[in-house]
């Protein structure tokens, strides 16, 4: 136990050392659309990167979308370059009450100089709750249009809730927050982007 904690450890502070350089992302055309981002995103990532069989799985499934190749059995990925959004989606017939979903979206800055680029594990859920695993996380990056380049940061106004759920905005600029109550039920609120920072 001692060992795999430590391995997690400097696992994490490689990540965080990673997190702090700039990622180029190519493009054609005047703009980078949210193909461009993933692209950008998957590739900084090395094959045992952290150990994030996440991060893994959502590249494969987007190398397998990019080469026209079919998703597994039982798998779902959405790429809608209008709206800037992806979902990866795994459902097992196996367990049905686990449904497994990564999004990647990105919100144009007021500025008009910069996009800022998320990527949700958070979005998962076992019988109706949050999935929480090693790899849950939502990741945000500040892309610069001069430099063309992203860089890892935090959210402007957001803070992460590991018991919630997050559904980025495939329609709209919001973001959904899901929270369980200790009754059964369960509430949602909305952080809503406003060109700078997000607002409850």
């Amino acid at each position: 136990m001692k060992r795999l904690s430590l391995a997690l450890v400097f696992a994490c502070i490689a990540m965080s050392m990673w997190a702090q350089e700039a990622i180029r992302v190519n493009y054609q055309g005047s703009k980078p659309n949210i193909s461009d981002f993933a692209a950008a995103f998957f590739s900084s990532f090395d094959d045992e990167e952290c150990g994030n069989e996440a991060i893994n799985a959502f590249r494969q499934a987007y190398l397998w979308y990019c080469n026209a190749k079919p998703q597994a059995e039982g798998d779902t990925f959405i790429m809608d370059e209008k709206n800037g959004y992806i979902l990866y989606e795994v459902r097992n017939p196996e367990a049905p009450g686990i449904i497994i979903k990564m999004e990647m979206c990105y919100w144009n800055e007021s500025d008009g100089k910069h996009k800022l680029l998320a990527y949700n594990n958070m979005a998962s859920i076992r019988d109706g709750k949050p999935l929480q695993t090693e790899t849950t996380d939502i990741m945000f990056y500040r892309y610069d249009n001069a430099t063309k380049k992203m860089k890892y940061c935090k959210a402007p106004g957001f803070e992460i809730d590991y018991s919630a759920n997050y559904a980025l905005p495939r329609h709209g600029k919001n973001i959904t927050v899901t929270r369980w109550n200790e009754n059964g039920t369960k509430t949602q609120s909305t952080l809503k982007w406003n060109g700078r920072k997000f607002n409850k």
